[in-house]
């Protein structure tokens, strides 16, 4: 008896195990592509860029003892984008007192870095020339980049979560968990 049953719903189970794995394999399919368009989809917003750094705005850090240079972010320029970009003004003296000011963007998201302007002497901005997002490695040539990313802008992959988070962390230290 339960041969003849099972020969009379043989086509409906079939029917019903190949809907149920189509159904599940356009479910998957949708699954994936959700990552695929997530990445796709980043959209860099306008840098704005900041009022030229003022001394007292300064906040130094360390990148390392194999650099004579000293590093410095001005605290107001610090912004955390929509975008998952921090942005913020560099100001790095050398040994000499020549200072070099930079406007930039660090997205944590992909470990990169970006120069959006150059500081002048007379106190504006320049454009910078061939703005593109480069990876930040951790060399001594740039290693500020890596220190400011791993320990003050970024947790992993993901921004601090506000200016003031970025702006403690460089005055205090790191507090966010990494």
């Amino acid at each position: 008896m339960f041969l003849i049953l099972f020969k009379a719903l043989r086509p409906a189970l079939l029917l019903i195990t190949l809907s149920v794995t189509l159904t599940a394999a356009a479910q998957w399919s949708l699954f994936e592509s959700d990552f695929d368009d997530a990445q796709k989809t980043w959209k860099e917003i306008e840098a704005r860029l900041p009022p030229y750094p003022k001394p007292e705005n300064l906040v130094p850090f360390e990148a390392g003892a194999a650099t004579p240079h000293r590093f410095f972010v001005d605290a107001p320029s610090i912004s955390v984008g929509e975008d998952g970009v921090v942005r913020y003004t560099l100001v790095v003296r050398s040994a000499g007192g020549a200072a070099n000011v930079s406007f930039e963007g660090i997205r944590c998201e992909t470990r990169e870095q970006k120069y959006y302007a150059i500081g002048q002497a007379n106190g504006a901005w320049s454009r910078a020339r061939n703005p593109q997002w480069r990876r930040i490695e951790y060399k001594e040539i740039n290693r500020h980049h890596g220190v400011l990313y791993g320990d003050f802008f970024c947790n992993g992959k993901s921004p601090v979560r506000s200016a003031e988070s970025a702006v403690d962390a460089l005055k205090y230290g790191p507090a966010e968990p990494r």
